[in-house]
């Protein structure tokens, strides 16, 4: 049931066709006035096109808000301290930028004295629990409208005529075909719909937007140098950069060294397995850096209990839970194991492959040449001392053999 109270509605506009049709049909089923919100998270070429369709809709309230650096500052780099990947291969480019949008949304909604908050996520996917969750963990009193679940367009049929009956553009693809359903940021593009639908069916090469195919990569690799200072990339080739700067670098080179594609099936958190296709360079090249850095920085067992609770951190995020006490206490323990993830990286990129050419710390590197030579190490490890070690752990294994 709609609630007639409702006068102002503050909606997460990206200017697609999805957004597009619920700045009309909010103004037509709720009689109110629509305040939109575009956040710039570095989706190139659509932050003024989004401006320009929404003044065509008759919104007087238009923000558009550049978080490039407070995306990749605090949200981005703070999730890659973990080297987050949601079931072994997504890095959450999607589900990571919805707690900021979440936030800003509130926090206009508060300053407009908006009654309620929108956004078009569908009643089938994550980002409806994401958005939501963010929102009520922030202002627990704030009411939202969620169209998907309310109206009765619930096929791209339905979209595009409701779009055609009120002359709402429809943005076409390459082929004059209504695009896929995408997301995309400083962080990713993701794909979802037509013929990805079918999981048995490739990907068509003119999908994507922003890497090339390995095929068509460079016969000449490109060799990289990152800095790390506390876990997070600082400079890249010995230019310092801030971290929107040094992703979107990264970014460029990626793309144009054919890293970082994925065709992932996934589960939802609402209990549908979904195919998504991904596109994340930098964020692929920063992964494999930060590991070949905590490699040499980090203690064995420190180490190895991060990876043991990445797994839960991940799904922590992609579940919608960013603003939660438990993501908030993982966080600090996380946070706290970076303070010696510092030194440099250096890596190779071709033709698809990230590979890591070297690695060193001065200041807090574990890694002894003179304990791990096969050459005289000068006395520095006893291997006397290893048929000790081996029979004390072999003792409980001899004792579960009966004679």
């Amino acid at each position: 049931m709609k609630d007639k109270n409702i006068k102002k509605v503050v909606l997460a506009y990206s200017g697609g066709l999805d957004t597009s049709i619920i700045v009309k049909w909010l103004q037509d089923n709720y009689k109110c006035e629509v305040i939109t919100y575009t956040a710039d998270l570095g989706q190139q070429g659509e932050i003024e096109s989004a401006k320009k369709r929404a003044k065509d809709l008759g919104v007087e309230q238009i923000y558009l808000d550049d978080l490039k650096e407070e995306f990749a500052k605090d949200f981005i780099f703070p999730m890659f301290r973990a080297n987050t990947l949601y079931e072994e291969q997504y890095l959450l480019g999607t589900a990571i930028a919805r707690p900021l949008i979440s936030k800003k949304l509130i926090e206009i909604a508060e300053d407009c004295k908006a009654d309620a908050i929108s956004h078009g996520a569908t009643g089938k996917g994550n980002d409806q629990v994401r958005f939501e969750l963010s929102a009520y963990s922030l202002n627990p009193n704030i009411k939202i409208i969620a169209p998907w679940r309310e109206w009765d367009l619930n096929s791209r049929d339905k979209l595009l005529a409701y779009a055609a009956s009120n002359n709402i553009p429809v943005e076409m693809d390459k082929k004059n075909t209504p695009p896929y359903s995408m997301d995309a940021n400083l962080l990713h593009i993701s794909y979802e719909g037509k013929v990805l639908e079918d999981p048995w069916s490739s990907p068509p090469e003119d999908m994507w937007r922003w890497t090339c195919a390995p095929e068509n990569a460079p016969n000449d690799p490109d060799e990289l140098e990152l800095e790390f200072f506390e876990g997070d990339p600082i400079a890249l080739n010995g230019k310092k950069m801030s971290p929107a700067e040094i992703l979107n670098s990264l970014n460029n080179y990626g793309a144009k060294h054919a890293i970082g594609r994925l065709d992932l099936i996934e589960n939802r958190y609402v209990g549908m397995k979904s195919r998504g296709c991904y596109e994340t360079p930098g964020g692929t090249i920063i992964l494999h850096a930060r590991r070949a850095i905590e490699s040499a920085t980090l203690d064995r067992e420190v180490a190895h209990l991060k990876s043991e609770i990445m797994p839960k951190y991940a799904n922590i995020i992609y579940n919608g839970y960013w603003w939660s006490p438990e993501r908030e206490n993982l966080q600090k323990f996380i946070d706290s194991t970076q303070k010696t993830v510092c030194g440099f990286v250096r890596l190779k990129l071709y033709k698809g492959n990230v590979i890591i050419e070297g690695r060193k710390s001065d200041n807090f590197s574990l890694y002894s040449e003179n304990l791990a030579t096969f050459e005289d190490d000068k006395g520095s490890y006893d291997q006397k001392d290893a048929q000790g070690f081996i029979a004390l752990n072999a003792l409980r294994l001899k004792n579960r053999v009966k004679n």
